[in-house]
C-alpha cells in the first residue's frame, strides 16, 4: 500500500507542476476536475504542488474543493486505519 500512494503522491504533484507549466505557456490544461480526482489519491503530492509550484492558491472555489477532497480523505483514512 505504501509504494502506491508513495507513487499517486509523487504523479500528482509531477501533474500540478505540469499544469502549471502549461498556464504559463497558455498552453492545454489539465482540467479542475483530474486534478481533484488526483488530488483523492495523492493528497500530500497535490499540497505540495501547489504549494512549491504556487499553483491554484489563489483561486477560491478550488480551494474549496480542494479542503472537501482533504476531508474525505482522511475520513476514509480514519476508516481505514480503524478496520
Amino acid at each position: 500500500m505504501i509504494p502506491f500512494l508513495l507513487i499517486a503522491n509523487l504523479i500528482t504533484f509531477g501533474v500540478f507542476g505540469f499544469d502549471k507549466f502549461q498556464a504559463k505557456r497558455q498552453q492545454w490544461r489539465i482540467s479542475e476536475n483530474a486534478l481533484l480526482g488526483l488530488s483523492l489519491i495523492g493528497l500530500i503530492g497535490a499540497a505540495s504542488g501547489m504549494l512549491i509550484f504556487n499553483h491554484k492558491v489563489s483561486k477560491k472555489s478550488f480551494l474549496v474543493k480542494f479542503f472537501i477532497v482533504a476531508l474525505i480523505d482522511v475520513v476514509l483514512l480514519y476508516r481505514l486505519i480503524r478496520h
